[in-house]
């Protein structure tokens, strides 16, 4: 089936919750005490959260959870979860559902949805910042202590805070064109590809942790100076690296924190 195949929409019912939470497992292989449980599904549908399902027929291959939040007076949606089936990777599939928040959100006049992402994960890093628009400019060391998903390696959960600003102009321009707005990049922050390899084996793993203790204070002293991640560049070995600059759009009550 092809990929415009797959089918968009919110969840209905507790079944398709049910689905939520065992795509879940499988994708981040989360023991069962670190897990989401079905309860916050449910109440994050019923209290002006979202999830989105993608479905392959009547098989979810992907949802997206956000629970609502309120700061400086503001509401916004922080979006917890996005979840995407391995044989569905890398075909757009997770830029469709955080689209389909976007459209949710505006239709009931929220501007903001945000979310955390690990600095390591080059794909995950890319999509947020140059697929979706999203801009990081707060950093949060291990903010969900050492979990126990093969996925972080037993590293620190480190994490950027993806700020998505839905009427800003640089998403609009974005979606419109298919490119960020040009900027003056002042400093960049590089991930090597080999930190997957790195994170997965225990005698390499100190080289990812110095790459993550690196890289998180260059993210600190620039936030500090008042630059955000405004750009993202992969390069043919798979390399990754941030790129910062100053964001010259008034959309600040996210970081009043």
């Amino acid at each position: 089936m092809s990929p415009d195949a797959i089918v968009i929409r919110r969840c209905q019912g507790i079944d398709e919750l049910r689905a939520c939470v065992a795509l879940q497992k499988d994708v981040w292989n989360f023991s069962d005490a670190e897990l989401v449980p079905l309860r916050l599904f449910v109440v994050a549908e019923k209290v002006g959260g979202q999830v989105m399902g993608a479905f392959e027929g009547s098989e979810m291959v992907g949802f997206a959870l956000s629970v609502p939040g309120t700061r400086s007076g503001h509401i916004y949606l922080h979006s917890h979860m996005l979840a995407v089936r391995k044989d569905h990777r890398n075909g757009g599939l997770g830029r469709r559902l955080k689209l389909l928040q976007r459209e949710e959100a505006l239709a009931r006049g929220i501007e903001l949805i945000e979310w955390t992402f690990d600095p390591l994960e080059i794909k995950n890093a890319y999509l947020n910042i140059e697929k979706l628009g999203a801009i990081a400019r707060r950093y949060n060391i291990n903010q969900y202590g050492i979990t126990s998903s093969p996925l972080q390696g037993g590293l620190p959960s480190d994490r950027l805070i993806a700020e998505w600003w839905l009427k800003s102009k640089r998403v609009e321009t974005l979606l419109a064109t298919g490119k960020n707005p040009a900027f003056n990049q002042q400093a960049a922050i590089a991930v090597p590809a080999q930190i997957y390899e790195w994170k997965a084996a225990v005698k390499t793993r100190s080289q990812a942790q110095q790459v993550q203790e690196h890289n998180r204070e260059q993210f600190l002293r620039a936030f500090d100076d008042g630059f955000a991640v405004l750009g993202y560049e992969r390069d043919a070995a798979g390399d990754g690296k941030f790129l910062l600059g100053r964001w010259d759009e008034k959309w600040s009550y996210a970081s009043e924190e």
